[in-house]
């Protein structure tokens, strides 16, 4: 057999596959294969966390219909970039489904992070909007009362009448501007 039809492998090709596989490995984010138990267990760490950093969000939770958390969300990207986590929504603070959340991007980046973010359902038609969708994005018009870009944000009225709001905490890595914006939901079986 000739050496000649044996593909040979690149230093470019190489750089590529190592830049894939890393991407891929940073999107495994130490949740596992799923396990309900073990989403369940970062999902109650998450919310001591989120409550003793950010007193605030206690009462907003009292409030709330129901809380979609994800305890990681692992993000990475050079020029496209994209992120992975699952989650757990609760009602009453039970877990009544589980998800995964998905992020593409494009542009001016590069770099990695992981965070956390809870949305918090602040009516029942929003959050039987979310329950009901196949695959719900979240948008632009969502208030932040804890965010990557301060500590901790007013509750103001404005911000408290919106249907949707959302806490992004807990940021680590080397990519700035962490938000909820643009990432899909997606119910999972664990």
């Amino acid at each position: 057999m000739s050496s000649s039809n044996t593909p040979r492998l690149s230093r470019r090709g190489f750089a590529f596959g190592m830049a894939g596989l890393t991407l891929t490995a940073a999107c495994g984010n130490g949740v596992g294969n799923s396990n309900a138990a073990t989403i369940d267990a970062r999902v109650d760490a998450t919310l001591t966390e989120m409550y003793t950093r950010y007193p605030n969000t206690q009462e907003i939770a009292n409030k709330a219909n129901g809380m979609l958390v994800m305890p990681l969300i692992t993000e990475a990207g050079f020029v496209f970039g994209g992120g992975y986590g699952k989650g757990a929504l609760r009602i009453n603070g039970a877990t009544v489904d589980y998800y995964s959340a998905v992020k593409g991007t494009a542009g001016l980046q590069i770099g990695a992070q992981q965070y956390a973010h809870v949305l918090f359902f602040m009516t029942e038609d929003a959050l039987n909007d979310f329950r009901r969708s196949s695959g719900w994005t979240a948008g632009a018009d969502i208030g932040y009362v804890v965010s990557d870009q301060a500590d901790q944000l007013s509750t103001d009225l404005t911000t408290l009448r919106k249907p949707v709001l959302a806490a992004v905490f807990g940021q680590a890595g080397l990519q700035l501007g962490a938000t909820v914006e643009g990432i899909k939901y997606t119910r999972i079986i664990p």
